[in-house]
């Protein structure tokens, strides 16, 4: 049966079959040729999966995302960022770093990032000089701290696959790794910056002004630490932090930043449900497809082999890396995170390595396959946003992928990078 449940997904990917669809007709090709279970297995499976509380905070992240990047908010934070970076030689790519890693504390997507304030920060280094592609590399790469910095949706999802983590405790040891991406970013900016000659014509604004910007941008940067913050104070679940949050961000949007309008709201309303509704069938359908593997025996006997292999932590990791890099660029990070952390998670934790440590790890790997071909979903959503042929996007990402595997390695070898946060805060189990 996982002979057919594999071709039958690979022949689907290859026909260009959209990923929700892939996985579940795989699941009912496996489970219907092979003849032991009735289809209506596949079903319940699906729905089994979506019923589950915590995944209530999957659709009220993505609105409370859509609301805040409606209106001023994400002009009111690249004003704030641009402050403090804009002066400098490349002055406009560290903004759009900064602005991208501000944003993640309030978004979660990825692809909700780059097609918002990350379009707009491209456009603006387009007209500022900057070459169109740099500027669209650029903000595919910093599109990938969305689901690292919390609130994130894909460690939601991976929190209701490993029993031994939580959403609080995800959130905290994704915040280092996140600046730490960060921070390498705006190392290739600098070298980039300084092989091309990109300088900055905005000058430093008077202190004044910084002031009265940082105390504009406060309430949306406020969003983050209501949210972590409530959690680790027991005032509210994940789920409920999600409510919260949507009603913070209409809130701060409607009467704080003003020109929030029911018209905005009712498009945010619109984008949300279609981006939460193309969520939760892929889901849906890896839950499923999940399923085959497991009445099948693959978690138990990969688990077995690598035992058998007699592995080391470190050489554990470093197979993974390998394993999920190259799963990365063929599927999208949420039915990457239902099918193998299942599988692989157990054999972390038999090994010894820390929860948090391997589950940022996966969720790093995943995201990253966001930015490379030839499925990876940020560069054609940032060329539709700047209007630009994906292969120029993809020439300009070497530099910024190499970044990527720097921060990679870092993470494995450092595994206090993910653990001190959530042990610091008591988050860890």
């Amino acid at each position: 049966m996982v002979e057919i449940l594999i071709a039958a997904f690979l022949i689907l990917m290859v026909m260009g079959v959209p990923i929700a669809f892939a996985l579940a007709m795989a699941a009912f090709a496996a489970v219907g040729l092979a003849g032991r279970y009735p289809l209506v297995v596949v079903v319940k499976e699906m729905f089994t999966g979506l019923d589950s509380f915590p995944l209530l905070a999957v659709p009220f992240f993505i609105l409370a995302a859509e609301i805040m990047s409606t209106g001023a908010i994400s002009r009111m934070l690249l004003r704030f960022a641009s402050q403090f970076v804009g002066h400098l030689r490349g002055g406009l790519g560290y903004a759009n770093i900064l602005t991208g890693t501000l944003f993640a504390g309030i978004s979660g997507s990825a692809l909700a990032s780059a097609a918002g304030p990350g379009a707009m920060m491209a456009r603006m280094m387009e007209r500022s000089g900057y070459s169109k592609a740099y500027a669209g590399a650029l903000t595919i790469s910093v599109a990938v701290i969305d689901p690292i910095i919390p609130p994130s949706i894909t460690m939601i999802i991976y929190a209701l696959q490993d029993r031994n983590t939580s959403v609080g405790s995800l959130f905290m040891a994704g915040i280092l790794p996140g600046l730490l991406i960060a921070g390498l970013l705006a190392g290739v900016n600098w070298w980039i910056s300084r092989k091309r000659g990109y300088r900055s014509a905005e000058p430093r604004p008077p202190m004044g002004q910084m002031v009265r910007n940082s105390f504009a941008a406060l309430p949306a940067l406020l969003l983050i630490v209501l949210i972590v913050g409530g959690i680790r104070g027991g005032v509210f679940t994940p789920t409920e932090a999600s409510v919260v949050a949507v009603f913070y961000a209409i809130v701060t949007s409607a009467f704080v930043y003003r020109g929030f309008t029911l018209a905005d709201l009712w498009g945010a309303f619109l984008r949300s449900a279609i981006m939460s509704v193309a969520v939760l069938m892929i889901l849906a359908a890896a839950r499923a497809f999940a399923w085959v593997l497991i009445i099948e025996g693959v978690p138990q006997a990969m688990a077995d082999a690598v035992i058998a292999m007699d592995l080391s932590p470190i050489a554990f990791l470093l197979m993974v890396n390998l394993l999920l890099l190259v799963f990365g660029m063929f599927m999208d990070p949420l039915p990457g995170v239902m099918i193998l952390v299942p599988i692989l998670a157990p054999i972390a934790h038999s090994l010894g390595i820390a929860a948090d440590h391997f589950a940022i790890i996966v969720i790093v790997n995943l995201t990253f396959g966001l930015m490379t071909p030839p499925v990876g979903g940020l560069i054609f959503v940032v060329a539709s946003a700047t209007r630009q042929k994906p292969s120029a996007l993809i020439r300009e990402l070497p530099p910024f992928f190499l970044a990527a595997m720097a921060s990679l390695l870092i993470l494995t070898f450092v595994p206090a990078l993910s653990t001190w946060l959530p042990q610091i805060s008591g988050f860890a189990r």
